[in-house]
């Protein structure tokens, strides 16, 4: 099967089973993607399981195991899907709230996988697994960071405040990036062991070098990219330099060694801040910004469907599984955690709210690049319990927590202007 031929397929499948969920389904358009792509996908399971030696379902499954999913997702998809949420994203607003912004991005992931990797090991221990501490604190950096694009869409179906809903924005565009550093790091333990030179210096080098290098990058690439379109009025010229600095700017970060995802992430606050006001007309931006938000939905699509479908080529095992559901709630108090703590640090400012908790623990949804992460990991035995956890974590986010996300706004979420018997009664 060629890579055009499956590229159809997956395509095809995204507009059919969206077309069923439109028209007989009350879901949001990728979380009922999902759970029709797992739930056929754990049909096939049972019918193969049932019958093992027909094969019914092996071209299907050769066709998956010829995608990489990591490379699919970290060099292919993300950076299209990070610059078209970061285009949407008001970076006035978003200044503001720097402070909130960058305490959940930056402090929140390091604590929480810290929690998250010690929990791991205890519960691994617990069911009799032996697994290092450092293999365990891979899986706490894969998982700790909120996915962009599974948050992005779920936003897209509750309503919040403006600036609570911009902290989750900002936090989940930004520990994207800082989540795959502390990945990296953790990974190098893992498999140097003691002959590792990595230092905490080193770490904070790196995540520097990485994190800001790639800023700065973003910064300076949407820079000429703003520049060109401010000297000329073609919105099909516009928005092809649109697409050539997404592309060449995650490209040049690859070679540069510094984040991709930052980088690109940069880039878009500044063209979708700066390009409406001074760059583009109003022709260009209907195009510009139409093309973006239909690449957004389409690569979406597609992701939610491959995360539900690579459940057919994944093997796991009864203790695995185990592992997985005791998962779940440690990752969610690890969230309580570093979203709690901040705000009770400052519950006497109006910078984060204590009220908000709640909600934004609930709102911690992973997605595609926690699998991708997971499934980068090296063969060892800690691999099946770190995949089977994330694969755990990531359904239950996306499916549970993003169902269950407006009805828990409504209840608990400080509204942006309280009503005045609120006030004087403080």
């Amino acid at each position: 099967m060629s890579i055009f031929e499956l590229s159809a397929i997956l395509l095809t499948l995204s507009a059919a089973l969206g077309w069923i969920n439109h028209k007989y389904l009350p879901l949001p358009n990728t979380i009922g993607l999902l759970v029709m792509s797992v739930a056929a996908s754990l049909i096939l399971v049972a019918v193969e399981a049932a019958y093992p030696k027909r094969h019914l379902f092996e071209p299907l499954t050769q066709a998956l195991l010829r995608i990489d999913f990591t490379e699919v997702v970290m060099n292919g998809m993300l950076a299209f899907l990070l610059f078209a949420g970061s285009l949407h994203v008001d970076l006035g607003r978003m200044r503001e709230r720097a402070a909130p912004v960058a305490i959940l991005a930056l402090f929140g992931t390091i604590v929480s996988t810290a929690i998250v990797g010690v929990g791991f090991w205890l519960i691994a221990k617990l069911f009799g697994l032996e697994m290092p501490l450092a293999w365990s604190m891979v899986f706490g950096a894969l998982i700790s960071p909120t996915d962009p694009v599974a948050v992005l869409a779920t936003l897209k179906n509750v309503k919040v405040p403006a600036n609570l809903e911009v902290e989750m924005q900002g936090e989940s565009l930004f520990n994207d990036g800082i989540g795959i550093v502390l990945f990296t790091v953790m990974l190098l333990f893992a498999t140097q062991g003691h002959d590792s030179t990595i230092t905490a210096g080193s770490i904070i080098k790196l995540l520097l070098l990485e994190g800001g290098g790639g800023l700065l990058l973003g910064i300076v690439t949407g820079g000429i990219a703003y520049w060109a379109m401010r000297l000329i009025d073609d919105y099909s010229v516009e928005v092809l330099i649109s697409l050539a600095l997404v592309t060449a700017t995650y490209a040049i970060a690859d070679r540069l060694h510094v984040s991709g995802p930052l980088s690109v992430v940069a880039a878009g606050l500044l063209i979708g801040y700066h390009g409406p006001r001074k760059a583009m007309s109003d022709r260009t931006q209907t195009y510009l910004f139409g093309l973006w938000m239909l690449i957004d939905e389409i690569l979406n699509s597609v992701l939610f469907l491959l995360i539900g479908l690579e459940v057919l080529v994944l093997k796991f095992d009864t203790r695995s599984l185990e592992i997985a559901a005791v998962a779940i709630p440690l990752v969610l108090f690890a969230r309580l955690i570093a979203v709690g703590a901040p705000a009770m640090a400052a519950w006497s400012s109006d910078m984060m709210s204590t009220r908000n908790v709640p909600f934004l623990t609930w709102a911690g949804i992973r997605g595609g690049i926690s699998i991708a992460l997971a499934l980068s990991v090296p063969e060892s035995p800690a691999k099946l319990a770190i995949l089977s956890s994330t694969y755990a974590v990531v359904l239950f986010s996306i499916i549970v927590q993003g169902l269950t996300l407006g009805a828990l706004a409504r209840r608990t979420i400080l509204t942006d202007k309280p009503p005045a018997a609120e006030k004087t009664s403080h």
